[in-house]
């Protein structure tokens, strides 16, 4: 894995926390216990600081990222899908973002919310618990999540990386 200091910014990570070796983890982020950040996902806490809760799941492609003023902050039990960008934003336990989903500064994705792929939410937006927002822009679809759909796929990814970490080898 590339993890980076700049300055006087580094990384925090759990050591139950799996980070693929093609992921990169810049400056000042946060990784809970049992989370995992999976391939090309870039977390870049150079001006700001990012956390990731416990068992949440960053897969590939995914670039998050902070401003000095807006914090990222992704809850614990989280999806965050592949390719999707979060900046300055937050995001509630037991959520879900979607594939290629953009979650921009100040917008507050509730718990157990989906923000479904290619969605973009934009800035000061907020999606209320358990709702969908799908579309660009997003518009919210109210109590539209199932009961279990995220905590089934969240459990899915910690097994996953335990299943990586015990028999991910390189081969060259």
């Amino acid at each position: 894995m590339a993890l980076y200091a700049i300055g006087d910014r580094e990384p925090t990570i759990d050591p139950t926390a799996f980070i693929h070796p093609d992921a990169t983890v810049i400056g000042d982020v946060r990784i809970g216990a049992e989370s995992s950040i999976w391939p090309q996902a870039v977390l870049r806490g150079d001006y700001g600081t990012i956390t990731i809760g416990a068992r949440t799941s960053i897969q590939d492609g995914t670039v998050i990222h902070a401003t000095e003023a807006l914090p990222t902050v992704i809850g614990d039990g989280c999806v965050v899908g592949h390719l999707a960008h979060l900046e300055g934003c937050t995001v509630h336990d037991g959520a879900l973002v979607g594939s290629q989903a953009v979650v921009l500064h100040k917008a507050v994705v509730h718990a157990g919310a989906l923000v479904g792929a290619c969605a973009l939410v934009p800035n000061r937006m907020e999606v209320p618990a358990r709702a969908m927002a799908l579309g660009v822009p997003a518009t919210i679809k109210e109590d539209a999540v199932m009961d279990g759909l995220i905590e089934l796929n969240a459990a899915s990814y910690v097994l996953n990386a335990a299943w990586y970490t015990s028999e991910l080898r390189r081969l060259d």
